[in-house]
């Protein structure tokens, strides 16, 4: 079991990361084209993925 201290960080770094994809998506979807718009919404889609894993692990 974490403590609360760690579960507080792990929080902070999931919503850290989903704010970082949201910001990705946007300007890839308004700024880029081609493989660029691609790579960075990859980008963006992992660290949803990540940003989500950790808020889980948070509250469990």
């Amino acid at each position: 079991m974490m403590d609360p201290m760690m579960k507080m960080w792990v929080s902070f770094v999931g919503i850290g990361l989903m704010v970082v994809a949201a910001v990705i998506i946007m300007l890839a979807r308004s700024k880029t084209k081609g493989v660029l718009r691609a790579a960075l919404s990859l980008f963006a889609f992992v660290a949803l993925l990540v940003g989500m894993l950790c808020g889980l692990i948070s509250i469990v």
